[in-house]
């Protein structure tokens, strides 16, 4: 089948330079592949509203929908301080971003970044970190970066009563503006974050910053069922085929395992499995321990929150923890629209004449042994790598995770991209929310994917449509 051949695209340079046609050996779509519309195999769901995104998997057993609902309690349902009468969701805090998943993950959607003029950050999250040495070599084996000694990993702007917030954050944008070779122009936005109200006197000099929206939760456990032997095949971190695209994966630590292991999850693959995500997520977002993550993560500095009482030890049973993980593996993704459309057909061809799935390869096979036996052997089409790729200047956070560097990213999964307006009511991208629609997300791309952005660049009104058209039915 023709998305199995990753590297299968015309040289853009090349040809712009040349103008010859010739050059252009992208494959052209006339028609769906079999069974394209199952983005998912069988696991896939056919909603369309703002429901989209919360549903189980299709092949999920009646029995199995009474554990997925459960889970989905827990993720939905605000957890409170403790002590409280409510003991199963009781000891949010001292510190927090919030009080339950489904704020952030929105209908189990994209975060909503937060506008020029918002006074929270809404379901944007900043991390913080220093520049490492080599005295901090064992630091970065486990936490992946040097925490901001006095604020931590990840700025928390709420507290509970008692306890100082850490801060307060705003963002403000720049704008610049990109011409097409048609003389069309799009508008980029480039945020700035403001952080005041510090309740921990100032940061370190040298503290980095980067801001994070929440990502889908769609799909999460068939990424994490993809054989890691499929994701290596696709690394190239030498660029050995010269075709400019080097991606790599991260390596980073497993809690559980307590040893090295391949990242999958978060913008920079910083986790391994979903259920430490599920784990840091709790700690992190809404200072909730578990068995993973058994401390409050108070600095030497925030007494009042070292001294606060807590909601039980661990605060996130097993129980729960393991109810959460089953709901965010079997949230399933919708089906595709619209696949034997022509303007969709010519969107498929100009994104592989681009070179985009250089990066976000259309398709894989799940594993036999997946943790779910609902998720084993699912041909799927997600449309990512899990690898890293340097993304250029314009998107680099300049901080780096485990072996991720301040320029590289995890290359997104885009099933379900165009139901983002629909369920969360905003077509806002990228890792921090900068994109206000696909277009300028496409045309911030740079680094590896410089050479497929000035082949969109060329692209006419029409074919720019197409390509969104395509984009769309995802």
């Amino acid at each position: 089948m023709l998305v199995l051949f990753r590297r299968l695209r015309p040289l853009p340079a090349v040809c712009l330079m040349l103008g010859l046609v010739a050059c252009d050996q992208a494959p052209r779509f006339t028609a769906a592949e079999p069974g394209e519309a199952l983005s998912a195999g069988s696991t896939t769901v056919f909603k369309r509203d703002h429901n989209a995104f919360s549903l189980p998997s299709a092949n999920l057993a009646p029995s199995r929908r009474l554990d997925f609902s459960v889970g989905n309690s827990f993720f939905r349902n605000p957890w409170v301080i403790a002590p409280a009468t409510t003991t199963a969701r009781d000891g949010l805090g001292p510190l927090f971003n919030t009080n339950a998943c489904q704020n952030c993950h929105i209908k189990d959607g994209r975060g909503h970044p937060p506008g020029p003029d918002a006074v929270s950050a809404a379901s944007m999250l900043v991390r913080l970190s220093l520049p490492a040495g080599a005295e901090h070599a064992e630091v970065l084996k486990r936490l992946g970066v040097v925490p901001e000694p006095s604020y931590g990993a990840q700025l928390q702007d709420m507290a509970n009563p008692g306890v100082a917030p850490e801060g307060k954050v705003r963002v403000s944008y720049t704008t610049q503006t990109v011409a097409f070779a048609d003389g069309s122009t799009v508008e980029l936005r480039h945020p700035s974050l403001q952080i005041s109200q510090l309740g921990y006197g100032a940061l370190h000099p040298h503290t980095q910053f980067s801001a994070r929206i929440a990502p889908p939760m769609i799909g999460l456990g068939l990424l994490e069922a993809i054989p890691e032997a499929a994701i290596l095949a696709n690394a190239d971190p030498q660029d050995a085929d010269g075709d400019g695209i080097s991606g790599r994966a991260n390596r980073v630590w497993d809690d559980a395992r307590q040893q090295t292991a391949l990242g999958r999850f978060g913008w920079k693959a910083g986790q391994p499995t979903l259920n430490q995500q599920n784990a840091h997520a709790f700690a992190n977002d809404m200072g909730l321990t578990s068995r993973l993550l058994p401390h409050d993560q108070c600095t030497l500095a925030q007494s009042d929150c070292r001294a606060a009482p807590h909601g039980g030890e661990p605060e996130v049973s097993d129980t729960i923890l393991a109810s959460v993980l089953f709901y965010s593996r079997n949230l399933a993704v919708p089906a595709r629209r619209q696949v034997d459309d022509a303007q969709v057909l010519a969107g498929k061809s100009l994104f592989h004449q681009a070179g985009c799935q250089g990066c976000h390869t259309p398709q894989f096979t799940t594993a036999s042994d997946a943790a779910e036996p609902e998720l084993a052997n699912q041909t799927i089409r997600p449309y990512t790598d899990l690898l890293l790729h340097d993304m250029g200047p314009g998107l680099a956070d300049n901080r780096a995770e485990f072996l991720a560097n301040g320029r590289e990213w995890r290359t997104p999964a885009l099933w379900g991209i165009g139901l983002t307006e629909t369920v969360n009511g905003h077509t806002q991208f990228l890792h921090d929310g900068r994109a206000r629609n696909l277009l300028e997300a496409i045309v911030w791309h740079g680094g590896e994917a410089e050479q497929a952005k000035q082949q969109v660049l060329t692209f006419t009104a029409d074919e720019r449509a197409a390509l969104l058209a395509f984009l769309n039915s995802l």
